[in-house]
């Protein structure tokens, strides 16, 4: 008897399967979308894909009558600059931190409980302190999604540095690498794979605290745009944003999965996820 929990789909089924939860939930919309339209056309909580098109159409290219902007574009570009920037800095701080606490004790004895304990401060507790020390231009917007997503990429690179078995360490001792040479030769190949796995798990907090900068001070950006046009009830407007933000941050995370996979196939050879 051929058990469930041994079947494999193959990969037409796989993206089959794949596709149908979102097929439902389409359906599920536009079956609702019409129910309401039929009773009140002007309806706005659930509007029709002609109100889409429409929205995306005055909003991408057509250029706006104040700045002569195309404001989608330029709401995109602002926020995933403030991501892009946010993230980097993010992940060459936690290389750092996690490789320097991660092999020497007395870096980690010295940095790792403040690390933990500021990893522990809701960001968004202290988003106002922000506003006031860094004010309300990018600098601050940046910031949050650095103390957002820096804490816990830390202490994972940290942990990830800890678990590397010992007797490698021993061997490079033994073989006369110094500190430097251990550091440069043994863990940071392992470790740079798996900061770019802990990458792709921090853009949804990234995208989170991103977002909540933006609605409350910016005067461009998805975030904002989407809370600009929440008074007026927009919803051809707020579900396409929303959608558009669900796209991107599944590019964003497909191409580091993809660059992961280019620069470091034994390291998904070895975890099984180059499949």
């Amino acid at each position: 008897m051929k058990r469930l929990i041994n079947q494999q789909p193959n990969r037409v089924a796989r993206w089959l399967l794949g596709l149908l939860p979102f097929l439902l939930l389409l359906a599920l919309y536009v079956g609702a979308s019409n129910a309401r339209l039929a009773e009140n056309p002007n309806d706005k909580l659930l509007p029709s894909f002609d109100s889409f098109g429409a929205a995306i159409e005055r909003l991408a290219f057509e250029p706006s009558a104040r700045t002569g902007e195309y404001l989608f574009w330029q709401d995109t570009q602002s926020s995933l600059q403030r991501l892009a920037i946010g993230v980097t800095i993010s992940a060459v701080f936690a290389l750092v931190f996690g490789v320097l606490s991660g092999a020497i004790p007395y870096v980690s004895a010295n940095l790792s409980p403040l690390m933990t304990a500021v990893s522990l401060v809701p960001p968004m507790a202290i988003l106002p302190i922000l506003f006031i020390v860094f004010g309300l231009g990018e600098l601050s917007k940046v910031m949050l999604i650095i103390i957002g997503t820096a804490p816990f990429l830390c202490r994972d690179m940290q942990q990830r540095v800890q678990e590397i078995p010992a007797e490698q360490i021993i061997k490079a001792q033994t073989l006369g690498a110094s500190s430097w040479q251990i550091i440069q030769r043994v863990i940071l190949p392992q470790i740079l794979p798996r900061l770019l796995a802990s990458v792709r798990l921090s853009l949804g907090s990234a995208w989170l605290f991103l977002i909540a900068a933006e609605a409350i001070a910016s005067t461009d950006g998805l975030g904002y745009r989407i809370f600009l046009v929440r008074r007026y009830l927009s919803m051809d407007v707020i579900l396409p944003y929303v959608v558009w933000i669900t796209i991107l941050a599944f590019v964003i995370d497909l191409l580091l999965r993809l660059l992961s996979r280019r620069c470091f196939p034994w390291f998904h050879a070895q975890t099984g996820s180059g499949h």
